[in-house]
């Protein structure tokens, strides 16, 4: 499985009364299908996932591989606090059509998620798993980190394909980059380190900042793959204030309201989250003018 290129992890478009707009999600994927992007995450950290019942996983796994375009990987966020329930969502999600799993690293009883239990964890999962799977490494979330001694580890596993670091570490990353074997894949998780992952070596981001700018994601790793070393330096310059925006300053909420500006349907977050206020969207948009995205 070639996972090179940009993925977006997905937003999930809710109703003024929580529910899911299924009709906005196709509609997203559908305009989607005509950047050049290599697939979807479905069901990732910018999807709310952790705010979906399990009904809802399944449902909008089954509309992503229904209305993604031919040829384009669906991977489904499958991670779960236990390996149990975690197994069970991934081989149900595979049933559905998705063709890997994101599996989170494990982190409510943080205190004893180390080395060994980590690696317990994503063996016990791979070995159940219909679908390949790859480690999900985020430590802002979490507070976990997979340490480059946890992959090595694991990467010989047959059923463990790869890795999405979201940790924005590059030394660690560069550290994974080295240590890995050409079977095991590498995918940034942060349009902040899309750039220097490709000068390492990386060619795949599963990139919030895809959801509103996939083309634009897509050209910085064209113009770096042409040679045009200056030009795909300034693309991404111009990117790296709207990354922040929609990601460390204002989170999910900003990345729908970025996704609405840019002709999306994100409709309104899930509570607990908040919408942006008007304060924060002119900020929002004042950031998207200066990058030429409005």
């Amino acid at each position: 499985m070639n996972l090179t290129g940009i993925f977006p992890p997905i937003i999930t478009p809710f109703k003024e009364n929580g529910d899911i707009d299924e009709g906005g999600f196709i509609r997203n994927i559908e305009r989607w299908n005509d950047q050049p992007l290599s697939g979807y995450l479905v069901l990732g950290s910018n999807s709310e996932a952790p705010f979906l019942s399990r009904e809802e996983k399944l449902r909008l796994v089954e509309l992503t591989v229904k209305h993604a375009a031919k040829g384009r990987t669906v991977i489904v966020g499958s991670g779960g606090e236990s390996a149990r329930e975690t197994i069970r969502l991934t081989n149900d999600a595979a049933h559905a059509g998705a063709k890997a799993a994101l599996v989170l690293t494990p982190f409510y009883y943080g205190d004893q998620m180390n080395e060994d239990a980590l690696v317990s964890f994503f063996s016990a999962v791979a070995d159940a798993s219909s679908i390949p799977i790859l480690i999900y490494n985020v430590p802002k979330f979490t507070h976990i980190n997979a340490s480059v001694n946890v992959l090595s580890r694991l990467q010989g596993h047959p059923n463990i394909i790869g890795m999405k670091d979201s940790s924005g570490n590059m030394p660690q990353l560069a550290s994974f980059r080295k240590i890995i074997d050409s079977s095991f894949q590498i995918l940034v998780g942060t349009a902040s380190g899309w750039l220097p992952a490709l000068e390492i070596g990386i060619t795949g981001g599963i990139l919030a900042l895809a959801n509103c700018c996939g083309t634009e994601c897509a050209q910085v790793k064209e113009l770096f793959e042409a040679g045009k070393l200056k030009e795909a330096g300034e693309l991404n310059s111009r990117l790296l204030p709207v990354n922040k925006a929609v990601t460390a300053t204002y989170g999910v909420a900003g990345l729908k309201y970025a996704c609405e500006r840019r002709g999306f349907e994100s409709g309104t977050v899930r509570s607990p989250l908040l919408p942006l206020n008007a304060d924060q969207k002119s900020d929002l948009d004042v950031v998207l003018k200066s990058a030429g995205l409005t």
